[in-house]
């Protein structure tokens, strides 16, 4: 996260979180978890003991352990590029100095608040124990460091608009995950499904790189805190992500994504089913080769259904968390319009992590309990148009003294209020074929020669930080002009959605009656955690988009090796 704080949602980003480092993973609650519980709890209560006795004491300390497996298998071509199975345990020690009013986690200081290190795999009591001891050491110096520095800065700095505590008090919460786990792949009988699968490939030459990525993750967390909190959950994931690449004359590189996730590896795909898929995305590239560049433009706009809900998190979903709401650096869009109208009446938005399915598919932005320990709730963040609620975590904000359960971050870093399952709902919805008349109807009212539909999308940006234009940039991949003579839609090419918020959210005219969802993987300041949107198609009275940059480098000028178009060994 860099000081403009730039926040993104990119299905793409699923790569840079993969291969990045291993993926947490999960083991029977049994035995040896009960073990490392009582370890962590046993340390935890030692070193709280201890370090009381110095000064400044730390008011609050937690250990969050995750351990777990991962398996993650690259292939291209029918062949496999990388293949990896592995265990991990990780340690996150936070703490506390001061008090909740003010702390060593004030202002820029917030990172002070934690200490990573990795854990001992074997279930060896004395080895855990003494990294504990050293990570909650490590962590006292920081903290106590930082504590000195917020102090200081506190008394020569003028006073913030927002004199909220640095840390929220809440009931300490217990939970034990009973759920057993689901079965872990075989590497060796994933390795073989990601070769067949990519080897679909092998038939569209126009394709200049395809990848398939299989992934299997499975963990228990554990978390025990000085005020009481202890929890152990229990999660699995399994996604397969097939991602094609090509290029156009001009330079343009041009992407295409599709991701299947489940939660049992029972479910994983067809190699019919990704196949289709496959075929799909080669004919997409071929037919965005040949479009023509798209111009600037404003006027009215169709969103489908994915593409608003991709609009949607970047748009609304991280200026509602919580944490943007504080601080001289934070462009605060919404901070004062709560209870006021910030868009049109039939529409709704609420954050629900508690969802693990809708509409018979799976949301990656379930949990049970956020990253600080406070169960996961269900927050009405718009009601009928008007601003009710923020996503927050443990870190207060002016009229919102608590959390709803959005603290959320990934190993290594300071939860901060995150989206989960951001599902935008409309009360006045039409069937999909009339949204499209209505659509034609206000280009012609508005007298411009065509439309945009937009029918994916695969991430954005968008800037919430005061020193930068508070502005957001979509970034679509299948973009339509629609014309109002008759003449059949037109694929187009190299175009962003841009925009301010304040401005965009009125121009939604009507929606649609049927709800799509968006998983992925959203970055910011407290790391890649993963996300849900859901939302009907929208029509935008008005919307702008500009030119996308690209860059000159020429498709490739021999064509592909002989015999690479065979399917050999391939899907059948």
């Amino acid at each position: 996260m860099k000081s403009q704080k730039v926040v993104s949602l990119s299905i793409l980003l699923f790569l840079v979180v993969l291969l990045g480092k291993p993926l947490d993973a999960q083991k029977p609650l049994t035995g040896a978890g009960d073990l490392l519980l009582s370890i962590m709890e046993k340390e935890l209560h030692r070193g709280q003991a201890e370090l009381s006795k110095q000064d400044p004491a730390p008011y609050f300390t937690s250990y969050n352990v995750t351990d777990g497996e991962s398996l993650v298998i690259l292939s291209a071509q029918g062949g496999i590029l990388n293949s990896a199975h592995t265990r991990r345990r990780a340690a996150d020690v936070s703490m506390r100095i001061g008090d909740s009013t003010l702390d060593n986690t004030h202002g820029q200081e917030r990172n002070s608040g934690i200490t990573s290190g990795q854990l001992p795999q074997r279930d060896d009591p004395d080895a855990i124990a003494r990294v504990l001891w050293k990570l909650t050491y490590e962590q006292y110096r920081k903290a106590r460091q930082a504590y000195s520095n917020v102090k200081t800065k506190t008394a020569v700095r003028a006073k913030d608009d927002d004199d909220s505590p640095d840390f929220s008090q809440e009931k300490p919460s217990t939970y034990m995950e009973k759920t057993s786990s689901p079965p872990f792949p075989e590497q060796k009988a994933w390795e073989e499904l990601a070769r067949r699968y990519s080897a679909s490939f092998r038939q569209f030459p126009q394709v200049e790189e395809s990848m398939v990525y299989l992934t299997a993750a499975r963990s228990h967390s554990y978390l025990v805190s000085t005020e009481g909190t202890k929890i152990v959950t229990a999660d699995a994931i399994f996604r397969v992500m097939i991602q094609a690449e090509t290029r156009a004359d001009d330079g343009m590189q041009l992407v295409r994504v599709e991701t299947f996730q489940f939660s049992d590896p029972k479910k994983v795909p067809s190699e019919v089913e990704v196949a289709a898929s496959v075929k799909k995305m080669a004919n997409d590239l071929s037919a965005l080769r040949a479009a023509p560049l798209a111009e600037p433009y404003s006027g009215p706009a169709l969103l489908s259904g994915r593409a608003s809900a991709v609009f949607f998190h970047e748009v609304l979903g991280h200026r509602v968390e919580g944490q943007r709401q504080r601080g001289r650096d934070e462009g605060q869009t919404f901070t004062k319009k709560v209870n006021e109208k910030i868009m049109p009446e039939f529409l709704s938005v609420t954050d629900d992590p508690t969802l693990h399915t809708l509409a018979g598919t799976e949301l990656s932005g379930f949990y049970r309990f956020d990253d600080e320990g406070t169960p996961a709730s269900r927050v009405e963040v718009v009601k009928d148009g008007v601003l009710k609620n923020f996503l927050m975590g443990r870190l207060p904000v002016k009229n919102f003294s608590n959390s709803n359960g959005h603290g959320r971050g990934q190993e290594g870093r300071m939860p901060v209020g995150r989206q989960g399952n951001l599902i935008v709902t409309s009360s006045k919805t039409i069937p999909d074929a009339q949204l499209r008349s209505r659509f034609l109807e206000e280009i012609k009212k508005q007298g411009k020669p065509y439309g945009l539909y937009f029918e994916d999308i695969q991430g954005g940006f968008t800037l919430t930080s005061r020193d930068l234009p508070q502005a957001f940039q979509v970034l679509p991949v299948m973009v339509w002009r629609v014309y109002t003579d008759g003449r059949p839609d037109e694929l187009v090419r190299g175009v962003d959605i841009v925009g301010t918020p304040l401005t965009v959210l009125t121009q939604i005219a009507a929606t649609g009656d049927t709800t799509s969802v968006f998983n992925g993987i959203c970055g910011a300041e407290s790391g890649s955690v993963p996300v849900s949107a859901a939302a009907p198609a929208m029509l935008f009275s008005d919307m702008e988009v500009q030119k996308r940059k690209y860059g000159d480098t020429r498709p490739p000028i021999l064509p592909p090796p002989p015999g690479a178009t065979a399917e050999k060994g391939g899907a059948k």
